[in-house]
């Protein structure tokens, strides 16, 4: 349809009818015909509401957090196409927020909201099999010890989220195939289940003996943030490889930011639609159009108005210089390539659904909508991500993703050099993808370290680095 001279920009967009309906919730509602939306105007007016209401969220406007919030329902789905789902549980994350400034309703709300460690163990191994971010991970990993330790007669593989043997069988093959014969192998296992290393002990001794390797596996029972580093028990003479996938950032939570949770807006009491809107009678296009900027402004919860400022972790810096300490010959990092570690909420929002969109994407292109196995993965895994990124602060935020070019000064500053991933890693990341037909995943190499991208945007990188003076 060809825009008539003199419209306003407005009235070609798909918020153009919200400027006519009433937001009253009586005779009237808007509600039947948000149904009805196509797919792509359904998505643009929800992108927006979604920013709109995180900037109210974040002002502690919890009256006009609330009309977004009832809106947004009525057009969001955890059954729906891919800005449906992500709509549902970034609400839900929202709702979930502003619902702690009353920590009684809170608590009732969620205390039999409870996940099995059987069920966490699903869902993390149904990412594994679904998606090919892992699997890639390990295999790039692996090719990178190989060539570490080529020559070593002891070699100790420190994994600090031990939970998939195919990573560590694969490499066992790779090692008894040594032309000069294979090393004695030592694997010392974190996990904070007891069960996951059980399983991890039976299969990789198992697949040692049929190698005829000398093997021995070491269980820690730890959160990463608990783990001491002696407990490792690096034995002289031994090549140290540490592998670490999706974990240090866990480690940079502190406990001594400035919080929305600690604004005077949360001491009052909560206020119905019906009383907002007889207060603050408009329509929701004027509602929407008012805030259209105010929706990507700084919000008040920022100690930085920077999205990737954060601030120092005592957690992180002592931890990464007692690994230096064990002199590792190599260490690989696999970590989240997006910027959710900043003060400022709704430039984290902004990032979550930049960076979550593209995976909830990777699903929507190779899982039908009404898989079970869809569904566990992005409730179970992104929807508990998504909620602990925007509903939680201090130390309870440990989903505090950082890109590449925050860990590369973080990295060094404890004494660690960077390897350059080899040519031979991406050639078989790359015949990875292709047997086993993932479609629109990408491996990019940037300055020697991998970005593992859907489509064209980068989702988790792969840098490998070693002790600077190690033996």
């Amino acid at each position: 349809m060809v825009q008539e001279e003199g419209s306003s920009s407005l009235s070609s967009s798909p918020l153009h009818m919200f400027s006519l309906m009433s937001l009253s919730p009586g005779l009237g509602s808007p509600f039947p015909w948000l149904r009805e939306m196509g797919s792509e105007e359904r998505g643009l007016c929800l992108i927006h509401l979604l920013l709109v209401c995180a900037n109210h969220v974040a002002a502690g406007s919890i009256e006009n957090a609330n009309i977004c919030l009832e809106c947004i329902s009525h057009l969001a789905s955890p059954a729906g196409d891919t800005m449906q789902r992500i709509a549902a549980y970034f609400t839900e994350a929202l709702a979930d927020r502003i619902l702690k400034g009353w920590p009684g309703l809170h608590k009732a709300l969620n205390s039999t909201k409870t996940t099995s460690v059987a069920e966490e163990i699903l869902v993390h191994k149904l990412f594994y099999e679904f998606c090919p971010f892992l699997k890639l991970s390990y295999v790039i990993t692996n090719q990178a010890i190989l060539e570490a330790m080529e020559g070593e007669k002891v070699v100790h593989i420190i994994d600090l989220n031990c939970f998939e043997p195919t990573q560590w069988i694969s490499l066992l093959r790779a090692l008894s195939a040594r032309p000069d014969g294979p090393p004695h192998v030592r694997i010392t296992g974190v996990h904070e289940q007891n069960e996951v290393l059980d399983q991890m002990a039976h299969r990789l001794n198992e697949e040692a003996e049929k190698l005829d390797i000398l093997f021995q596996f070491n269980p820690i029972v730890s959160k990463l943030e608990n783990l001491d580093v002696k407990s490792l028990c690096v034995k002289t003479g031994e090549a140290v490889a540490v592998s670490s996938v999706l974990q240090l950032h866990s480690l940079l939570a502190v406990n001594h930011e400035m919080t929305q949770m600690d604004s005077p807006y949360l001491s009052k009491s909560p206020c119905t639609l019906q009383r907002v809107l007889q207060t603050n009678p408009c329509t929701l296009g004027e509602f929407l159009e008012k805030d259209v900027i105010n929706a990507c402004s700084a919000s008040p919860d920022s100690a930085s108005s920077s999205p990737i400022y954060s601030a120092p972790s005592p957690k992180m810096t002592s931890f990464l210089y007692a690994l230096c300490g064990l002199s590792p010959n190599l260490m690989v990092v696999t970590e989240q390539e997006s910027n959710h570690n900043g003060f400022n909420l709704t430039d984290r929002i902004t990032e979550a659904l930049n960076f979550y969109a593209a995976l909830f994407d990777c699903l929507e292109s190779t899982m039908p909508r009404a898989s079970i196995e869809r569904q566990k993965i992005e409730k179970m895994l992104f929807g508990k991500e998504i909620k602990n990124i925007i509903a939680c602060e201090g130390v309870d935020r440990t989903k505090r993703h950082e890109k590449l070019d925050k860990w590369i000064p973080r990295l060094e500053l404890a004494g660690l050099g960077k390897v350059p991933l080899s040519y031979h890693a991406m050639l078989q990341a790359r015949r990875l993808l292709q047997s086993s037909n993932y479609h629109g995943y990408k491996i990019k190499d940037e300055n020697s370290c991998f970005m593992l991208c859907w489509q064209d945007q980068p989702l988790f990188s792969v840098s490998a680095w070693r002790f600077r003076q190690y033996r």
